[in-house]
Parts: C-alpha cells; sequence; structure tokens
C-alpha cells in the first residue's frame, strides 16, 4: 500500500458479517462502552464522530450493516463506499465463517485491488462453545489472504479498540501516523488514550 498519498481526513469503516454475530456490539462497545446483549435486527446505520489525531481532524464513519443477503445493492454500495472493512464471525458459528469469506469475495470483486484494508475479526470469544479454532483461522486469513486476524469479545469489552486500530492504521490515516506498515502497530496511541469523545460537540485528542 502506497503511504504518500495525500492525507486522508475521512475515513469510512464498515462492519459485514452474518447476522447475529455481533457487528452492532462491536461498534457500541467502542463508541458508547456499552453492551446490549438483547440481538436487534440492523439494516443500515452510519455513525460520524471527529477526532483529532496528531494535531490533523479526523472524521471517522463507521457504516453498520444488515446481516442479511436480502439487501445485495446496499452491500455493493457499501463496499464501494468505504475504505477498510472489519469481516465479522461468531467463533461458535462456524457457518458464519462461510459468510466472512464470500464477503470478501466480493469485497476483492467489487474494489479491484488486492490490498484493501481488510480485518476479519472473531467475535464472541466470551463463549464456552467454541467451534471455530483461531490458529485455523489465522492461518487462512494471514497466509491465504494477506490480510489481518484478531479475535475479540464485545461483551467482554476484549480487544474491541484493537479492531478499530488495526482498521485505522491500515485506511491511511495522517501518514505521518503510519511510516511504514510494519510499524503500524507501534505508531497509533494506547488503548486508554483513544476514546471517543462523550458528545457531537468535543473533539477527542489523542496523545
Amino acid at each position: 500500500m502506497s503511504l504518500d498519498v495525500k492525507e486522508k481526513t475521512q475515513v469510512r469503516l464498515v462492519f459485514m458479517g452474518a447476522a447475529g454475530v455481533g457487528k452492532t456490539a462491536l461498534i457500541h462497545r467502542f463508541l458508547k462502552d456499552s453492551f446490549e446483549p438483547k440481538h436487534r435486527r440492523t439494516v443500515e446505520e452510519l455513525h460520524s464522530k471527529e477526532y483529532e489525531i496528531a494535531g490533523v481532524k479526523v472524521t471517522l464513519e463507521i457504516m453498520d450493516t444488515s446481516g442479511s443477503y436480502s439487501f445485495p445493492a446496499m452491500r455493493k454500495l457499501s463496499i464501494q463506499s468505504s475504505d477498510a472493512f472489519a469481516l465479522i464471525y461468531a467463533v461458535d458459528d462456524p457457518e458464519s465463517l462461510d459468510v466472512v469469506k464470500s464477503l470478501r469475495d466480493e469485497i476483492m470483486e467489487v474494489k479491484e485491488d488486492k490490498f484493501t484494508p481488510i480485518v476479519v475479526v472473531g467475535n464472541k470469544t466470551d463463549k464456552t462453545e467454541r467451534k471455530v479454532q483461531a490458529d485455523d483461522v489465522l492461518s487462512m486469513v494471514e497466509l491465504d489472504w494477506n490480510n489481518s486476524f484478531l479475535e475479540a469479545s464485545a461483551k467482554e469489552n476484549e480487544n474491541v479498540v484493537e479492531v478499530f486500530r488495526e482498521l485505522l492504521q491500515q485506511a491511511n490515516l495522517p501518514s505521518r501516523l503510519s511510516p511504514a506498515l510494519r510499524r503500524r502497530r507501534e505508531t497509533f496511541p494506547k488503548d486508554t488514550d483513544f476514546r471517543p469523545p462523550m458528545n457531537k460537540t468535543n473533539s477527542c485528542t489523542v496523545s
């Protein structure tokens, strides 16, 4: 990925995956530090927050998509208009991993760019009945796909901030934050400093 392009001040992340894997839960945990255990069906919802990072104001847009396959046109538009993708599956649902594979194929077809930023997230690590092993997914995602892989739990707030950090690092935020992709994990602020503003009138300064 080239980092000498014009600095982006608006970044759109899209969360995709089967219904019920926790896309909305991960987003709400990140934005509001809250967790709603009851699943509610999402069609499409766009969240927008403004941050100040290294002296640069960045508008972060987070698209929460439907887990239903009844909106193919809407899904294609979401892919076309987004900069980075979080593909979510649940570690207790092998079929949801199959959905992730299909979605990645569709993203690669629509974007026509093998360097499209994609982070595959195995959510619900708090579940006792794990049916998808991390090592198997890690091998496929990082070796075969050359994408990033993380496991997380929206319920336990495990690795949620890390998911967003990885997405933002790959989405070509201001280049001085990411002098090289190999250093991307070192250049982003620590977990405790990376919090959204409590209301829309304030910007969150990340130091």
